[in-house]
């Protein structure tokens, strides 16, 4: 019996779509982009309706165990725009972990992570929700090498700066680029594991 190959694909998520094919909500949805996806497709590290960028999709079943429950962790950064400015103390009080409820009761610290601010973020889509958000704010650039629950918006909430946007810019070396809101591209399984930092997949 021939084995069909897998296929791996990043897509741009737009706001407002979830990282579903199907969903009981009345929320955009994958299959709503003009794009003939292979049987078997499904998003790797799903992003929020409200977040947007970097979204992995592929019909190979071993890329969740391999990228997120290997013994080592691989890093995500994220732009995130956040209400009013930004201090140098709060900054720092990111950077060396702040604690954060991950659910019902449970509190957790982050550990140390990569911040810093982004006075001019590049290859930015605007969206019409935040053209009509003129308040002071501050562009941060995230590197996680983890993912609690919604733990980027809880940790900007944490030092009283409420997320207005968060991009998920990129996984290890496989970043979003200049591709559009809504786009997709497919990837060579070689280039994709390479990108991801992964070596043994085969």
């Amino acid at each position: 019996m021939t084995t069909t190959p897998n296929r791996y694909f990043i897509i741009n998520k737009p706001y407002n779509m979830v990282s579903q094919f199907v969903s009981p909500d009345n929320v955009g949805l994958l299959g709503d982009l003009k794009f003939a996806f292979p049987e078997g497709i499904h998003a790797i590290g799903r992003l929020d309706n409200k977040s947007e960028g970097l979204l992995i999709l592929t019909t190979n079943k071993k890329v969740t165990r391999l990228l997120f429950q290997g013994a080592v962790p691989h890093k995500r950064t994220y732009l995130v725009r956040v209400k009013n400015i930004v201090s140098a103390e709060s900054l720092e009080k990111l950077r060396g972990g702040v604690t954060i409820r991950i659910s019902g009761d449970i509190d957790y610290l982050t550990p140390p992570c990569e911040i810093d601010i982004i006075d001019n973020p590049v290859n930015l889509f605007e969206h019409q929700r935040e053209k009509r958000e003129y308040a002071p704010h501050t562009w941060l650039s995230i590197t996680l090498s983890e993912g609690k629950f919604h733990q980027v918006r809880k940790m900007v909430s944490a030092i009283n700066h409420p997320c207005k946007r968060l991009i998920r810019v990129s996984i290890e070396d496989l970043e979003l680029g200049t591709l559009q809101p809504g786009a997709v591209r497919e990837l060579e399984e070689t280039d994709f594991f390479r990108l991801l930092k992964i070596d043994d997949w085969s």
